[in-house]
């Protein structure tokens, strides 16, 4: 046995702990770039105590899930402003953005020369400015992980930015920051962090440590995603998807994705749709698929790891995996979660859409190889 595990330098978890931000982010610098997204003003209290701890605050908005011009704009911004302190507060995309900008600011190349897919995918030459993420929904685990996902319009795909040094140099929980998100928005990030611990516990490359986080986290997912949907203020709930989240991206870090991963990058970076729910409606077409592959490739561990995933995801332990689409359609309907057709996605645009999704990084990770003809049919299926 040999595998290798990696995550945030630090993790602090629980309630209230966004007091301790501006005595970590002194231990750090002096003066800090905060990355949110369109509004700052939600988080005016905790830019109030940035300030009065001394480390003048400059906030840089990110409107939408970040984009390759964003990221090269925030780390000018960083530079003029003799940013020596990144922080990254609020939902994924302002979590990758600040990881994205933390390491740019440094570079002596363009973005695209470290980018890949897209890009050249060379190693960063600079360690990135210190890292502080702190997370405001439950979903992507960005504040645990090595890479940023970014949107490349040009191109109509996301990439990812990945560097050890993009670890974190802290990760700061507090499932009370979640507390008013909007019930669609905490059902498609929870959707993406359940679907994350998923992919990882199947995925080709698992190994000892990620299973028992993406175990942990299933458990948690599935007891508590639709409790924090209905009622917000659940903060047993809340603590729940949020450990649900960061284990997912721990486990991801290490283990990987796969195809639902690997087609959600195309869509999103053609599509204005939400990463959680463009996952959410693939994940019941892509478990169906998959266990379908896995029976005709007679893959032993991984039909293991399916039967283990379904008594995991019924909270049964006669469950078998037939059973599993059926569960996950109607959970998908109960949360309400639009189809892929809803986006503006057409049929024509499917066959593109799976192509580039087999060059996705993600797939590497999908228990067994896919046929175009297999994430055809996933994508089909998310269609109505």
């Amino acid at each position: 046995m040999s595998f290798e595990f990696a995550t945030a330098t630090r993790i602090i978890f629980g309630r209230g702990v966004t007091s301790q931000l501006p005595a970590l982010a002194n231990s750090l610098g002096q003066k800090v770039l905060v990355v949110t997204g369109r509004n700052p003003s939600r988080f005016s209290g905790i830019l109030t105590a940035l300030d009065q701890a001394g480390l003048n605050p400059v906030t840089y908005p990110v409107l939408t899930e970040p984009t390759v011009d964003d990221v090269r704009r925030g780390s000018s911004i960083a530079l003029q402003k003799g940013a020596n302190v990144i922080i990254g507060l609020g939902g994924g995309s302002a979590v990758d953005a600040g990881k994205a900008i933390a390491a740019m600011a440094r570079q002596p190349h363009d973005l695209l020369h470290y980018l890949e897919i897209v890009g050249k995918g060379q190693a960063l030459d600079e360690v990135s400015l210190p890292y502080i993420a702190v997370p405001t929904t439950a979903g992507t685990g960005a504040e645990v992980t090595r890479n940023a996902v970014l949107v490349s319009p040009e191109h109509g795909v996301k990439a990812s930015l990945r560097h050890p040094s993009m670890l974190p140099s802290i990760a700061l929980v507090d499932p009370e920051l979640a507390r008013d998100c909007p019930p669609a928005v905490t059902a498609a990030s929870g959707m993406d962090a359940l679907i994350q611990c998923l992919e990882a516990f199947v995925s080709c490359r698992a190994q000892p440590m990620t299973d028992i986080l993406c175990i942990e986290g299933i458990r948690r997912a599935v007891r508590s995603l639709e409790k924090a949907v209905i009622n917000g203020q659940d903060l047993d709930a809340r603590e729940d998807m949020a450990l649900a989240a960061m284990y997912s991206g721990m486990a991801l870090a290490n283990a990987g994705l796969g195809v639902i991963h690997g087609i959600a990058a195309p869509i999103g970076g053609s599509y204005k749709a939400r990463h959680g729910a463009i996952c959410a409606a693939l994940f019941a077409p892509a478990w169906e698929v998959n266990w379908v592959a896995i029976q005709k490739a007679n893959q032993v561990v991984a039909k293991a790891k399916f039967q283990a995933a379904a008594k995991l995801l019924l909270t049964d332990d006669q469950a078998t995996p037939e059973g599993v689409t059926d569960y996950l359609r109607k959970l998908t309907h109960r949360l309400k979660i639009p189809s892929l057709s809803s986006h503006g996605i057409q049929d024509s645009e499917l066959e593109d859409i799976a192509s580039k999704a087999a060059k996705a990084s993600s797939m590497k990770g999908n228990p067994v190889p896919l046929t175009h003809e297999d994430i055809l049919q996933i994508l089909r299926g998310a269609m109505q």
